[in-house]
């Protein structure tokens, strides 16, 4: 075997490099993507089957070889439809990621003192917000289904959008950098969830899981009925009720990569 490890480096071209450094980055955004993920189990579970196989190979154990090779078959359908979330996501982000990140990133920590001072000013009075925060996929597809502002983000602004007289409270609003790109914008819900039930009926909620699974956003929500703080991100729900706990979570989510 090593023998062959060394004729297989010894003739090595410019080809192999190419495609050996073309699935380590296809590896590296899979993992990426199902870090902190229910998939990631999954991905766990099946290397364990895989290793079960080898051993069986090694071992000669045919029956227990022949009904593992048929399992690891239906094993992949079962992938594709238990994680169709997931897997679109890692599909958008291919499609649409944006490299203004870093400079995004500057220019909304520049602004976020005045997003929770509309936060917390919502928050005290219960009146209900969206606010979905752009990491590296665009939004531009659903900052398109609202009312396009162009905005500089501003507490005032923010928080005049969703009072309840405002046209455009029911929305969600759509943050990039230091500017609000659009309001009054629909979210996708989630095809599956498992939210408590006393969430279930929160459009708010939903949307915002929805918006985490299919993008890399980060969604905060204020609940109308309590005030109180919800961070999405990576289809997953986070009620936070300290404001600077809140803020310290959302800055870290953000600059992970």
């Amino acid at each position: 075997m090593s023998a062959n490890v060394w004729h297989a480096l010894t003739h090595l071209n410019l080809t192999d490099v190419l495609d050996i450094l073309l699935i380590a980055v296809i590896l590296y955004s899979f993992f990426r993507l199902i870090q902190d993920t229910k998939a990631y189990q999954m991905v766990v579970g099946r290397a364990v089957i895989g290793v079960l196989y080898f051993v069986s190979r090694w071992a000669r154990l045919s029956v227990s070889q022949w009904l593992i090779k048929n399992f690891l078959t239906y094993l992949i359908i079962a992938i594709i439809v238990l994680f169709q979330g997931e897997i679109r996501r890692f599909l958008t982000g291919l499609g649409s990621r944006t490299f203004r990140n870093p400079l995004a990133l500057r220019s909304f920590q520049e602004k976020i003192e005045d997003l929770f001072l509309a936060v917390d000013f919502l928050s005290q009075r219960k009146i209900g917000a969206l606010i979905a925060i752009t990491k590296q996929i665009s939004l531009k597809a659903v900052a398109d289904r609202g009312t396009k502002l162009d905005a500089v983000l501003s507490k005032d602004l923010r928080v005049s959008i969703f009072i309840a007289q405002s046209p455009l409270h029911d929305g969600a609003v759509i943050v990039e950098g230091n500017k609000i790109l659009a309001a009054g914008c629909l979210l996708p819900l989630p095809a599956s969830h498992n939210l408590r039930d006393d969430l279930v009926a929160r459009t708010r909620h939903l949307s915002a899981l929805g918006l985490s699974q299919e993008t890399d956003a980060a969604v905060i929500v204020v609940s109308e009925q309590t005030g109180d703080l919800t961070l999405a991100a990576r289809g997953r729900l986070e009620r936070i009720p300290d404001s600077d706990a809140f803020k310290a979570r959302l800055m870290e989510y953000l600059k992970k990569t």
